[in-house]
């Protein structure tokens, strides 16, 4: 594919996202970047948000993961986990947020808890969305260096400066107001792109006449959903199972980021009715990009002359190699550029509204923890714009440090960092829901800080962690930990908690 088309391919994007954000933010404030003034359709969300869950992560690193032996399709079990999860979200959490009128989501903490509370869950949010985002970005990032940067002799840093600019430009007016409307066209554009990506490769491997190419990926080696068999590997069903719904309850019911797109619903049913449709579109969805993976290792496997780096780089290897074709190719960068975007755009608007609202006040509520910032109240839309601009700046420099310290897949890094970062989130929320008990506040940055301590010490110990020699069993004994170690760091959080809380007094 040659690199003139690519960079065609870029302009064309860019510009249309760049008009809609001219249409969308016209007499925008911050009720629009915050909330979108709470009249998006519910189904226009909806569907937005599916670009948005899924990501450029699970645009390359899924079919990348099926690869494995050990994994194959496995990560469906952590799906149908998601699916359990988004029911919690939907019933439990959302009636809580709309009720409450909430803006940030951790406003929920300083009412049920306290001040200090409030701040370690707004914090927690910034660490774990920050990583996540960086996650993605520089995903993105490497797939454009490898394809069109490199060949111009452009260093990594100007790649990952010039994708956050672009992200910029078209959401620093009209926030997840905007963000609602440029998902939709990018989620189109993902699913367009796998859905025929999927029938052009399924052609190139010409199968006999009477071959389907279901019963073909159900016969390979790739094929694998359900693993019962070994409960001390990471993949078993259950520790998928209960991981996943433990991680979608944290990274969608918990986070400011996928929040923020229901609360500009216009009332709870639309939200409600939003999530669960989702919930569905993206396990079918999921299955079709594990169905992609298999057919891209089935296409490798019979042409030697495709190498890829490591599992993340299959896809893109093959879509721009010279055998596809350039359709390929071409369907393979709009949907990267859409999975990756419509997840990091609204990720930068979430980070600007919970640094504004929960550090800065602009939401005009009482802090007193905050009063040397009490200048910035007096015109918020100007210190959202700042703060806007400061988070693209920290989540450029996140990307380039990810690059120089890690080499792991990403969807191995982004489901780890989850496990660390939102199971404090989980904690907090589940014990001020489920229980009336009075807590000690200001212990609670303390009791977080020491639950991720003990999860990491666990998991950094236990068998297949850094921590202990290749083989080896670790503490304890030939246990792997997978996507449960999030519930894990929520059941400590939890415990501790309620040690240092007391029975309401009336």
């Amino acid at each position: 594919m040659s690199t003139t088309l690519i960079v065609i391919v870029l302009i064309a994007y860019f510009a249309v996202l760049v008009g809609i954000s001219f249409l969308t933010s016209k007499k925008a404030d911050n009720s629009s970047f915050f909330l979108g003034e709470r009249k998006s359709p519910w189904y226009v969300v909806s569907y937005g948000m599916i670009g948005a869950s899924l990501s450029g992560v699970t645009f390359i690193s899924i079919p990348g993961w099926v690869g494995s032996e050990t994994n194959q399709f496995s990560y469906m079990q952590a799906v149908f986990g998601y699916l359990f999860g988004y029911f919690i979200v939907a019933y439990i959490l959302l009636p809580l947020y709309y009720k409450m009128n909430l803006t940030s989501i951790y406003e929920y903490l300083k009412e049920r808890f306290g001040l200090w509370t409030y701040k370690t869950g707004a914090s927690f949010f910034l660490v774990s969305r920050l990583l996540g985002s960086s996650v993605r970005l520089l995903l993105v990032a490497n797939v454009l260096q490898s394809i069109l940067f490199n060949e111009w002799g452009i260093r990594f840093e100007f790649t990952v400066v010039i994708s956050v600019l672009l992200i910029w430009i078209y959401t620093s007016r009209g926030g997840i107001k905007t963000i609602v409307w440029t998902d939709t066209l990018q989620t189109t554009f993902m699913l367009a792109s796998v859905i025929l990506t999927v029938w052009f490769i399924s052609d190139a491997l010409n199968l006999p006449e009477n071959a389907s190419i279901i019963s073909t990926v159900n016969s390979s080696n790739y094929s694998k959903i359900f693993f019962f068999d070994d409960f001390m590997g990471s993949n078993h069903f259950l520790k998928h199972f209960f991981g996943g719904m433990f991680i979608t309850i944290g990274m969608t019911g918990l986070d400011q980021d996928m929040m923020q797109k229901n609360l500009t619903c216009k009332n709870i049913k639309d939200a409600q009715k939003n999530m669960i449709s989702m919930a569905f579109l993206l396990t079918a969805v999921n299955f079709v990009f594990l169905f992609l993976g298999a057919l891209l290792y089935m296409y490798a496997d019979l042409h030697p002359e495709i190498t890829y780096a490591n599992s993340d780089l299959l896809f893109s290897s093959i879509a721009l190699s010279d055998g596809v074709g350039p359709l390929i190719g071409i369907l393979f960068l709009l949907g990267l550029i859409a999975a990756a975007y419509s997840s990091a755009d609204s990720a930068l608007t979430s980070l600007t509204t919970s640094f504004s609202v929960d550090f800065l006040g602009v939401n005009d509520k009482k802090d007193e923890l905050m009063d040397e910032f009490s200048k910035s109240k007096s015109n918020p839309e100007k210190t959202r714009k700042k703060v806007h601009i400061g988070m693209s700046i920290v989540t450029i420099l996140t990307v380039i440090l990810l690059n120089y310290t890690t080499n792991e897949s990403a969807i191995g890094l982004l489901m780890k960092f989850a496990g660390f970062t939102y199971g404090p989130l989980i904690g907090m929320f589940f014990f001020g829901i489920l229980t009336k008990r009075e807590v000690k506040d200001k212990l609670i940055p303390f009791l977080c800080a020491g639950s991720i301590a003990l999860t990491f010490f666990a998991w950094y110990f236990s068998a297949g962690a850094p921590g202990i020699v290749p083989g080896g069993n670790g503490i304890f004994g030939a246990y792997k930990f997978g996507f449960e170690i999030i519930i894990l760091n929520a059941f400590i959080t939890f415990i501790g908690i309620f040690f240092f809380s007391k029975k309401q007094t009336v």
